[in-house]
């Protein structure tokens, strides 16, 4: 029998391994930052969801190829939803709380957008919703959780009009101009509504509303109409195969797609290939970025991650217009955890709330952008307590039967018309829900 001292220097030694082995199992846990990945490569919407999905996974392989986020390791997990609001939930709800908590969540959804918008300040997880969701959450006085980085769909719509009125020779010239809004009839198709009859009243146009059944494979009555109307343009507000039906539709009544303008989510490969020349002369406007296969990044992607047999997806969808779109939300979502580093901590792990601090200070100079391979792909961001969208740019793209190619230069959204919109809609959300505005302080928070 061992003497009862050697026993007990045993156990203590054994404790104590036990300890060193527990603080290196816990420290390597927390440098892990959790990005939960809503998808739906699955159902009416995956041809255009699926590219997306993989343009924001490739980037997150990429960053940790870079090193991770000053050392922290990237990990994320898909939770497929199938662009169904209440499966959406759903995931949020699974994902909220795994591997120390989400940094944060991307919905890729305006109608999940606005389920969640009531639960994140509880969960105090930030929502990125870039290039859709709510556009009164610009208003980060109201949307402390929001954040519709880089536009939402009034500057979609403003920018379109913009460019119309400078396709006709000025503003006044759309006086007794016939515009129809032909849009997804969900809370993403409704959302530039406002903007657009704002320009209307302004400038003296008809704007004619055209809503189309999820999932959109149904038109003919809607084109039958426009026909019969005879519209200057048709701006289309869709999304998955609608957009695909909307041209051939078009085609098929003799509309000219040269008068029509998509939003950013009806201006991609998916929406034209299978049209191919019949889509010819279609436009939409750009989230700031098009399709982008010569980008510093697309090509550090194929070389770090799809050379090494990493890649998500085809290698063929690499720099392809919602691919890069995926792997813009994926640098965000990363840039703003790396702002929160800044303040809280170089290297360690971030919780929600700080990666929310992150993104309402994000600073992406376009030094910055070019350093992480944007060059020519966006412009700068710069986001304050006020501005949760940081910046309004857009430009336009034309498909010539095989491609897509900018046709426009950039605009910037009129902000005068945009910000008391903003400011208007938000108050009406505050007072609805009671929420108070912040305060100054708040604001330092």
């Amino acid at each position: 029998m061992k003497p009862r001292s050697t026993l007990l220097a045993t156990a203590v030694a054994a404790a104590t391994l036990a300890s060193v082995l527990t603080g290196t199992a816990a420290h390597a846990q927390a440098k892990e930052q959790f990005f939960p990945v809503l998808v739906y490569r699955t159902g009416a919407y995956a041809p255009n969801g699926t590219p997306w999905a993989n343009g924001f996974i490739d980037y997150l392989k990429l960053t940790n190829a870079r090193g991770g986020i000053n050392g922290v390791k990237v990990i994320w997990e898909e939770c497929e939803f199938g662009y169904a609001t209440d499966r959406g939930v759903e995931c949020y709800e699974r994902l909220k709380g795994k591997n120390g908590g989400a940094s944060m969540f991307q919905p890729l959804s305006t109608g999940v957008t606005f389920a969640l918008t009531e639960k994140a300040p509880v969960d105090k997880i930030p929502l990125i919703t870039a290039g859709y969701g709510r556009s009164e959450s610009q208003d980060g006085g109201v949307f402390k959780w929001n954040f519709p980085l880089a536009g939402t769909y009034w500057v979609a719509a403003d920018v379109l009009i913009q460019h119309i009125a400078k396709q006709e020779g000025g503003f006044d010239k759309l006086k007794g101009k016939k515009i129809a809004l032909v849009y997804h009839d969900s809370p993403f198709g409704k959302e530039p509504i406002p903007l657009l009859q704002e320009r209307a009243t302004m400038h003296g146009f008809q704007l004619s509303l055209l809503p189309v059944a999820h999932p959109g494979v149904e038109q003919k009555s809607t084109w039958l109409q426009i026909r019969q109307q005879r519209p200057d343009y048709v701006l289309l507000w869709g999304w998955g195969v609608m957009n695909s039906t909307a041209i051939k539709e078009a085609q098929a009544v003799g509309y000219p797609r040269e008068k029509m303008y998509g939003v950013w989510w009806a201006g991609a490969e998916p929406d034209v290939k299978d049209v191919g020349a019949g889509a010819k002369g279609y436009n939409a406007v750009t989230m700031q970025h098009g399709a982008e296969p010569n980008a510093a990044f697309i090509k550090e992607i194929l070389d770090k991650v799809h050379a090494k047999g990493q890649g998500t997806g085809p290698k063929e969808e690499v720099g392809q217009v919602l691919y890069v779109r995926g792997a813009i939300s994926a640098m965000l979502a990363v840039e703003g955890v790396r702002r929160a580093q800044e303040r809280f901590g170089k290297g360690k792990v971030m919780t929600g709330e700080q990666v929310r601090w992150g993104l309402e200070n994000l600073e992406l100079t376009q030094a910055k952008l070019d350093a992480l391979g944007f060059k020519g792909v966006m412009r700068p961001i710069s986001t304050t307590c006020q501005d949760h969208m940081g910046a309004a740019w857009a430009r336009i793209h034309t498909w010539d039967g095989s491609k897509w190619q900018f046709t426009s230069d950039w605009y910037q959204a009129d902000e005068q018309i945009i910000k008391p919109m903003v400011r208007a809609a938000a108050d009406k959300y505050a007072a609805e829900k009671k929420i108070q505005r912040r305060t100054p302080q708040d604001c330092q928070s």
